[in-house]
């Protein structure tokens, strides 16, 4: 569990990141962060996001997963 750096120019708390630095202080910081749509991950590396091969079961993969299905039921 991470927290955005008090330095970070985003306005409110995305539900997903990408992160340049994690900084450990007395608590878990994320830096240079850019708010992203999931789907966006999946689109770009479908490869990387083959569920049954890369995650181990986790609330991220669940995530994806139902991202995933609403993909392809649009098509």
């Amino acid at each position: 569990v991470v927290q955005l750096h008090p330095s970070t120019c985003l306005d409110h708390k995305p539900e997903w990141v990408l992160y340049n630095e994690f900084v450990l202080t007395t608590k878990n910081y994320i830096r240079t962060n850019s708010d992203i749509k999931p789907e966006w991950l999946v689109k770009i590396a479908p490869q990387y996001y083959h569920m049954a091969a890369n995650f181990p079961q986790c609330e991220a993969k669940r995530q994806l997963e139902l991202i995933i299905a609403k993909m392809e039921v649009k098509g």
